[in-house]
């Protein structure tokens, strides 16, 4: 980018009208007034300015700065290398210890990169995807990834029922999601919430969006209804008779009657022998749902 000269009403408004033009800010260029403009009894002579834009750091530059100033603070021993900013940054970080930088299942480095990538990004509209790698470790787990998803997706079908993968960062849920993109047999999708969002795959010819679950004829609650009410769910087994006592019968016993039915009460008797007894059915019935 070249210099420009830039005029306004004072050097303070010729300097923003050009920082404007220019998408600039005023520590990235350098102002030489050329003119500070004065006002006079008949109209006023503007001010003139010229700009000239100091040597920009791209992206890539502005992110490795910044990682020779945070790794010493994560007493991390590693020198960052850039090695490619055209459609996506790749930083290598080069150390004596991989372990120390990439950490457990890649948690240190994913962090690394996140941070890495909010700085590369500062001041951009369209977002430019950052990776920050360590001794060819993305490779590494992009394969281990590949193979992770054929092989628990063989299992989703094999078995019919959804397989739930353990929470991953967005970059891992994609090369999830790419590598079973063309099967024929599953399906992928990302369910949760950050930072425990997981992939799920599915098997296409699943019952029940394959979640499985137990036989609800066989055990369970279900299983119970089953067994006590009939082979057909919701069906009533026929309550037991009972055999009607003789007509002679004390009614101490706790059973009464009355000729040409018999009531179903079961207590003890309060009324008085000699009069009929008139007490409701209160037999409890059976439900075909609990």
């Amino acid at each position: 980018m070249e210099e420009k000269e830039f005029t306004g009403k004072t050097v303070e408004d010729a300097v923003a009208a050009g920082l404007k033009e220019l998408g600039l800010t005023a520590e990235e260029v350098e102002v030489t007034v050329l003119d500070e403009g004065k006002k006079k009894l008949i109209g006023s002579v503007p001010a003139r300015v010229l700009l000239t834009p100091k040597n920009k750091a791209t992206d890539g530059e502005r992110a490795i700065k910044f990682l020779i100033g945070l790794l010493p603070h994560l007493g991390v021993n590693a020198e960052p290398v850039l090695e490619e900013e055209n459609e996506k940054i790749i930083i290598n970080l080069t150390a004596e210890s991989a372990r120390e930088i990439i950490g457990r299942r890649g948690e240190m480095i994913d962090a690394i990169q996140v941070l890495t990538g909010a700085v590369a990004n500062t001041g951009r509209r369209d977002y430019k995807r950052v990776v920050v790698d360590c001794s060819n470790y993305r490779e590494e787990r992009e394969e281990t990834l590949k193979h992770v998803a054929n092989k628990l997706a063989a299992k989703a079908v094999r078995t019919g029922r959804r397989v739930r993968l353990e929470p991953m960062n967005p970059y891992e849920r994609r090369i999830i999601h790419a590598a079973l993109a063309e099967s024929e047999e599953v399906f992928t999708k990302s369910e949760g919430r950050e930072p425990e969002r997981f992939v799920v795959i599915i098997p296409k010819n699943a019952k029940n969006g394959g979640r499985g679950g137990r036989d609800k004829n066989r055990s369970g609650k279900d299983g119970r209804r089953r067994e006590k009410y009939g082979d057909k769910f919701g069906e009533k087994k026929p309550y037991p008779k009972r055999e009607l006592p003789a007509e002679d019968t004390p009614q101490t016993s706790g059973t009464t009657y009355k000729k040409g039915g018999y009531n179903g009460f079961f207590g003890t008797f309060l009324g008085n022998e000699g009069e009929e007894d008139t007490t409701t059915d209160t037999t409890p019935t059976e439900n075909s749902e609990e």
